[in-house]
């Protein structure tokens, strides 16, 4: 089958913005239990918790970050705005393995030459060297164009 008939996509997953949530719920009632009576204390909880509850609600409102069908690749960009990046508009998708902090860290970059697109494993739910390897056929059936009907490109 062409790869180009099919749609495919990849979002966060479901249990990541109910463990972020859980965590803000935590973060917020340590802050209260241990305040004692201290204002800055339950501020600085409270900011904390709400920064995770932001983090959460993204994941909630655009959990869809990749997909992939015939017309191109749609990203999420910003809070939760998508982009839709044509095929001919894309130079390369690679993957940039590099250790940080002692662990290795693996980014799926889609470069347009105007924009980057970086997407983790977390907003992938998947290993980002594997959906390399499924948006590649995309990539390279656009590139090579529809085949004539005596078989030449």
């Amino acid at each position: 089958m062409h790869p180009g008939s099919l749609r495919r996509q990849w979002r966060v997953p479901v249990k990541l913005p109910l463990v972020k949530l859980a965590g803000a719920g935590t973060l917020a009632a340590l802050g209260g239990l241990f305040a004692e009576g201290d204002p800055v204390r339950v501020v600085l909880a409270g900011l904390g918790a709400a920064g995770l509850a932001v983090w959460a609600a993204r994941d909630l409102l655009a959990p869809v970050r990749l997909a992939v069908d015939p017309s191109g690749v749609t990203v999420v960009t910003g809070f939760a705005g998508r982009r839709t990046l044509g095929w001919s508009s894309i130079e390369s998708v690679a993957v940039d393995d590099r250790p940080r902090f002692g662990l290795r860290n693996q980014f799926l970059e889609i470069d347009t030459g105007e924009s980057l697109h970086l997407l983790s494993r977390h907003d992938l739910d998947a290993d980002p060297a594997e959906v390399a390897a499924l948006v590649a056929p995309y990539l390279d059936a656009h590139r090579s164009g529809p085949a004539a009907p005596d078989g030449r490109p």
